[in-house]
């Protein structure tokens, strides 16, 4: 992978604020990566340190192995969800 991108795409997803989410596709489409499941890959492998709980699946789910951790750090910025999923009119970022 070329690093500029990766580097975009974790500036990207550090830029989204709390209280906000982001999809993978959101992030894809503002970093100028080739598809959401590179947004995945990097969060997975080089994330620990980004806000990777405010990125979430096109439906505005979590990951299933993710979900309680996220929508519990997702709840403590206000972001609140409707059983496992967030409203994405209402808490998704506008870039």
């Amino acid at each position: 992978m070329d690093e500029q991108l990766h580097e975009r795409v974790r500036e990207v997803i550090a830029s989204v604020p709390a209280g906000k989410v982001a999809t993978y596709g959101d992030i894809a489409t503002v970093a100028g990566a080739p598809s959401p499941r590179m947004i995945g890959r990097i969060l997975a492998e080089d994330g620990h340190d980004l806000p990777w709980h405010r990125i979430l699946r096109a439906n505005g789910t979590p990951a299933p192995h993710l979900a309680h951790r996220q929508l519990e750090l997702l709840r403590a910025e206000g972001v609140l969800a409707d059983g496992q999923k967030i409203n994405l009119r209402r808490y998704r970022w506008q870039q």
